[in-house]
């Protein structure tokens, strides 16, 4: 964008202390991404970390600074281990330290910088993009403030505790407690394990000093209207003050308008480019104080709401259309640097992977990133769902304890919302996830709504469902499934897939690897893939909004990334994906299903069965199976979800045979409407049309490639079903699925 390189005038003075690159290295690591030979210990992360207020007189305090871990009660050390890479966390390779920093203890940095020039006559702020968790700061040996929150910006204003001259001491003490104190902290834990990750203490993101007058731009809340064609702009100063915002096109400026601060300005856009992620248009927004300074932003014109279509299914819609919104799970982790990515470049590569490989939005998976990462989603033109990472529970009691933000867990979601507000790609947030802390559930949802109207909110991401929010979220592996359909809310699937396989040398353990369902080699991966998204645009049809697949990348033992964790191979062929996700995106097709032989969900079907072993040729058609029980499908256990029980089936086998008269066989694309759990393989006169691993929760129409052998008149369809574990239960018929697709605008 032209306003990047119009105003940001980089200031990235070193400080006297400055030392070489021969004083740090990366600790010793299995595993490291490409970009982390790019790390240069002088400047590491050079780029302006606040793209949305923007000014020039900055300076970077990324870099190496001395560090000691102490116990937690202890004073300030008088003498520092070793040096530490900012904005690294401690316990990260890149960080040069890699050591873990348990709840008894406490990280100390110290460093010294000089008194910008560009700071005469102006007031200094101190800003910390983001530190874990509890942040105590000194500047010359006082006191500049302290600051509980492991995802949020926060500054100070240290001009009153400067010297004259000289250099200048900064010192920052961290205590983080991880998964034993109450606090979000995401999938941080101290004994990594399964789908919990390393922690991460201290600063992670970037550290650095700003230049402002005494009376300044504090922030800015800027919401778009595309119905009234405005953009409004409310810009909060330390003393009121006459303010001016002007929006810009290229070339074209748009009128200045004018107000007071801490009101709302209404900036006509008229004939609105709209933000999407086809067409990701941003607009340039300068907004200064009257007489005094300017800064400069940009924003996105777009709408975002759920309400029902033509066929009164609650559907989500973009700027007016019905937009199915399919991405990956987005953890954010990197094997060198764990929350922080090497470079920008590495972070600005997971989004522009995400969208090669045809994806139109990412589920930011308990965690918050820098500002930079939503800045690539906005200008790319990636849609976000942003979770708030997850804690043990509610934390202390904030304020009043009735109003919002009523505890330590609220107050860090305001926090969150108010730092990424401004970002047109984040069209929903997710307060929780998987009853993970989950709490006062409809009361967190309400307070959002109310707090940021302008956005879906999803009251928790899979399981415990308290009836809130927007929509009706579960998670379902490998699934895809569609969550029962409600009026006053869409239907999402928040999790599904999980295909996982360990490629060698990209992995994080030799062992300890997992995936929801694991693969041999890449082909067979890739096939599997196709076939989840094949049951996706039935499920559109039927009212299903959106589709998580776990995940983008693997993460330390979880080997079912579309990426290795180093991000060095996609184990998918992008073109092809790109291709295949492409029909997801076209209006919701109609799906008309047509019956050929029932279940027993709803009217009992007779089977054959047998609980031993038959004989050769059992799937045959003119197999002998009369000494066979009978018994009305379905068969299983009660329990199982989903099951309609008819026959009890409590062993680990069953073979099971059905037989159909059919007239005709004019069938336009035939599918197997089944229930199983588990493995499954089913035959059509005596051929083997399907073979399923694992379990569903729901019947499920899947499509299979039988045509040839169905016969008009006498047919045969046998099933053998084995039980391993949990739940178990087999029904299954045919159906005709014809889909047209819905005229496009």
């Amino acid at each position: 964008m032209k306003y990047r390189t119009r105003l940001i005038a980089v200031c990235l003075a070193l400080s006297a202390t400055a030392v070489s690159a021969a004083d740090w290295k990366p600790a010793e690591s299995t595993l490291m991404t490409r970009w982390a030979k790019d790390v240069d210990p002088q400047q590491p992360h050079p780029e302006y970390p606040r793209p949305q207020l923007v000014r020039g007189n900055w300076q970077n305090l990324n870099g190496l600074w001395d560090y000691a871990i102490v116990g937690r009660e202890a004073a300030e050390p008088e003498s520092f281990e070793g040096k530490i890479l900012v904005p690294f966390a401690v316990e990260s390779a890149l960080s040069g330290v890699k050591r873990t920093v348990t709840p008894d203890q406490r990280l100390w940095y110290r460093r010294t910088f000089e008194i910008p020039e560009f700071a005469a006559g102006q007031r200094l702020l101190l800003h910390f993009q983001a530190v874990d968790w509890h942040a105590q700061v000194w500047v010359n040996g006082k006191m500049a403030g302290e600051h509980q929150g492991g995802y949020d910006p926060f500054s100070f204003d240290i001009t009153g505790l400067l010297n004259n001259a000289g250099p200048q001491t900064l010192v920052v003490a961290v205590w983080d407690p991880t998964n034993r104190g109450p606090q979000p902290r995401g999938k941080q834990v101290l004994d990594p394990n399964g789908i919990w990750y390393t922690a991460v203490t201290g600063i992670w993101q970037t550290v650095w000093l700003e230049a402002v007058p005494e009376n300044h731009v504090q922030s800015l809340h800027l919401v778009p209207d595309v119905d009234a064609g405005e953009l409004h702009v409310t810009v909060t100063t330390p003393a009121a003050t006459k303010v001016w915002a002007q929006a810009i096109d290229g070339d074209h400026q748009f009128p200045v308008v004018t107000g007071q601060s801490g009101t709302t300005l209404k900036l006509p856009i008229p004939d609105a480019k709209l933000w999407s992620p086809d067409r990701p248009f941003l607009y340039e927004l300068k907004v200064g104080i009257e007489g005094g300074e300017q800064v400069a932003s940009y924003f996105g014109m777009r709408k975002i709401e759920f309400k029902k279509d033509d066929a009164g299914i609650n559907r989500i819609w973009l700027n007016g259309k019905v937009v199915f919104q399919m991405g990956p799970l987005d953890q954010g982790w990197w094997p060198d640097g764990l929350y922080t990515a090497a470079t920008d470049a590495a972070l600005a590569y997971d989004v522009q992977i995400t969208k090669d490989l045809g994806y139109n939005m990412a589920r930011k998976h308990v965690k918050v990133e820098p500002a930079r990462w939503y800045y690539h989603c906005d200008r790319l033109g990636l849609l976000v769902w942003q979770d708030m990472p997850s804690g043990n529970a509610a934390g202390p009691q904030i304020g009043d304890g009735q109003s919002f933000p009523r505890s330590q867990f609220e107050l860090e979601l305001k926090r969150m919302i108010d730092a990424f507000h401004n970002h047109p790609s984040i069209v929903m947030w997710v307060p929780f996830n998987e009853g993970w802390g989950q709490h006062d559930t409809p009361e967190v949802v309400a307070a959002v709504k109310k707090y940021d109207p302008t956005r879906l909110v999803n009251e928790a991401s899979g399981w415990t469902n308290f009836g809130s929010g927007d929509v009706r979220d579960i998670h379902s592996y490998p699934g895809p499934a569609i969550p029962p359909l409600e009026d006053e809310r869409a239907a999402v699937l928040g999790e599904f897939g999980g295909l996982g396989i360990p490629v060698e040398g990209h992995l994080w353990w030799d062992k300890r690897n997992w995936g929801y369902r694991n693969f041999t080699n890449l082909e067979e991966l890739q096939v599997g893939y196709d076939a989840l998204i094949v049951r996706l645009k039935p499920l559109i049809a039927r009212g299903l909004c959106a589709a998580v697949y776990t995940q983008t990348s693997d993460v330390e033992g979880e080997v079912n990334g579309l990426l290795t964790y180093d991000r060095a191979v996609v184990k998918f062929n992008v073109d092809h994906m790109a291709r295949l996700h492409a029909p997801l995106y076209l209006p919701p097709p109609v799906i008309i299903t047509r019956v050929v032989v029932p279940t027993s969900q709803q009217q009992p079907q007779n089977w054959r069965y047998s609980l031993e072993k038959p004989a050769d040729g059992w799937a045959e058609s003119d197999f002998d199976d009369s000494s066979w029980k009978q018994g009305p499908g379905g068969f299983g256990e009660a329990s199982t979800p989903g099951a309609v029980v008819r026959t009890a089936w409590k062993t680990e086998n069953i073979w099971l045979r059905r037989t159909f008269d059919l007239a005709e066989t004019e069938i336009t694309s035939l599918h197997l409407r089944i229930h199983h759990d588990e493995d499954a393989v089913v035959y059509l006169n005596g051929k083997r049309i399907a073979s399923y691993e694992g379990y569903l929760t729901d019947y499920e129409d899947l499509p299979v490639d039988a045509r040839a052998a169905l016969r008009t008149g006498k047919n045969t369809l046998a099933i053998h079903c084995r039980q391993t574990r949990g739940g178990q239960y087999i029904d299954a018929g045919l159906v005709d699925v014809i889909e047209k697709e819905r005229p496009t605008e």
